[in-house]
């Protein structure tokens, strides 16, 4: 029986102390990680919009991503698509408050100028840039969470406001070199003058009942001018039979709408009337315009915007006018990327070798010297587990120069520190061209050289 328990004993596998391996977690689908190089083309665009709108005199905003919920339901529209189909939103554990992570930005932009009561001294020029969130199918250019930068003009009833910051987006493409962009332009008029266009549109729709898809149906009473912007096919004969509401604006609308193309055609920005633009959310009113592009397939809207003079009052606040728009960071980038027109990622100024650990004082305290003067400098370390004080190989030091994109390497060798030197080696010339420089002249003669690749550069462009 002993032996039997034995041989039992035996056949068991034995357990093994070793923890099991952890499951490989991945980011949520549509919610994509942005990683070098190309975080430094999102840089880029982020850079020349700050300075953009620096010269406009519009100042940045930051709101939270999340916003109460009632905020979005009551600004967006009850009936728009995103509230009922695409908001992530859910009740707070804490204190049951219902949240929403923000689909679009105007609204808590809007909460924010309300609240803190912004515009007590008369109108702002703000702008933000951030992520929103919307859960919807993931597609080239559309993603559940995606990246906006806006422009808003609160506190300014004026066309003139209208105009200078559809000029501004102009202004942006033509900075940042996006071609085939139009801008296609329209007014919404007034509410009355939309009510009175509505019943006139649920009539003509009703008439072709037979045509309408299920969402057209859907749509027909509670949000009919959404129904103007069908893609389906089958409805475009009916859509564009359907009454204009250009043809229900009065004379303040109009005089309105006139004044905005009127500075438009001073500034040289052109664009085509579209009576069908109506933009996706119900807080919209007179002026609304996109920037579009065929090269983009279905998301062809690269931004859009309008004039909401009624939403701050809808959050709570005094009656007051505003205008803005919003550019799909995502689809600019990849407009540029189609035209081959995106910048390549710039790597540092400087790579630093350092062939034995022991002159790593020195290369520390000469490379913080570069960068206190501007320069950007990467220092090679040490790669993989159990490296101890291997710097690793020349051989393989230089591959990593190289492949950092530095227009220079600074070699530490021994020899060289002993004589109160570094070797400044070129690596863009094609040649490797090197020299000795002085520990003490470092900074002077890595300036010069790279002033000379800049005005070299300039000089081919």
């Amino acid at each position: 029986m002993t032996s039997e328990l034995a041989q039992n004993d035996a056949a068991k596998p034995v357990k093994s102390n070793k923890p099991a391996k952890a499951q490989a977690l991945t980011g949520v689908k549509g919610m994509n990680d942005l990683l070098p190089p190309a975080s430094a083309q999102w840089e880029w665009l982020e850079d020349k919009v700050r300075g953009l709108m620096a010269r406009h005199a519009y100042r940045n905003l930051r709101t939270p991503i999340v916003e109460p919920t009632a905020l979005f339901v009551r600004g967006l529209g009850e009936v728009t698509d995103i509230v009922e189909k695409e908001m992530y939103s859910f009740e707070d554990r804490l204190n049951g408050e219902q949240l929403t992570l923000r689909p679009e930005a105007t609204a808590g932009v809007v909460r924010a100028v309300v609240e803190h009561n912004m515009l007590y001294d008369g109108g702002k020029r703000l702008y933000y840039m951030g992520p929103m969130f919307r859960h919807e199918r993931p597609q080239r250019g559309r993603y559940r969470q995606f990246h906006q930068i806006g422009a808003e003009a609160l506190g300014f009833p004026g066309a003139e406001v209208d105009a200078e910051l559809i000029v501004l987006a102009a202004t942006l493409w033509q900075e940042l070199g996006l071609q085939d962009v139009r801008l296609e332009l329209n007014s919404l008029g007034q509410p009355n003058e939309r009510a009175a266009h509505r019943v006139a549109l649920i009539a003509h729709l009703e008439q072709h009942l037979d045509v309408l898809d299920e969402e057209a149906k859907r749509r027909l009473h509670s949000n009919p001018l959404r129904i103007l912007d069908t893609k389906n096919p089958a409805m475009q004969a009916v859509v564009e039979a359907a009454p204009k509401l250009m043809d229900f604006l009065g004379e303040a609308s109009l005089a309105h709408f006139n004044a905005v193309r009127a500075i438009l055609d001073a500034s040289g920005v052109s664009y085509r009337l579209n009576p069908r633009l109506v933009r996706g959310m119900d807080y919209y009113n007179l002026t609304v315009f996109e920037f579009v592009t065929d090269r983009l397939g279905s998301q062809g809207t690269i931004c859009g915007g309008g004039r909401y003079d009624y939403l701050i009052e809808q959050v709570g606040g005094k009656p007051a006018p505003a205008v803005g728009w919003a550019l799909g960071m995502e689809r600019v980038l990849e407009l540029l990327k189609e035209q081959g027109t995106l910048p390549e990622a710039v790597g540092p100024d400087v790579y630093a070798i350092v062939p034995d650990a022991s002159a790593l004082p020195v290369v520390f305290k000469t490379i913080q010297t570069l960068r206190a003067q501007g320069m950007s400098v990467q220092m090679h370390a040490a790669h993989g587990a159990g490296a101890g004080e291997g710097m690793g190989s020349m051989k393989s030091q230089f591959k990593k120069a190289d492949g950092s994109g530095a227009q220079f390497a600074l070699i530490f060798g021994g020899d060289e520190l002993a004589r109160g030197e570094v070797t400044l080696k070129a690596l863009r010339d094609g040649a490797g061209a090197q020299e000795a420089v002085l520990l003490a002249d470092v900074t002077t003669r890595v300036a010069e050289k790279l002033a000379q690749n800049t005005a070299q550069s300039q000089t081919v462009a």
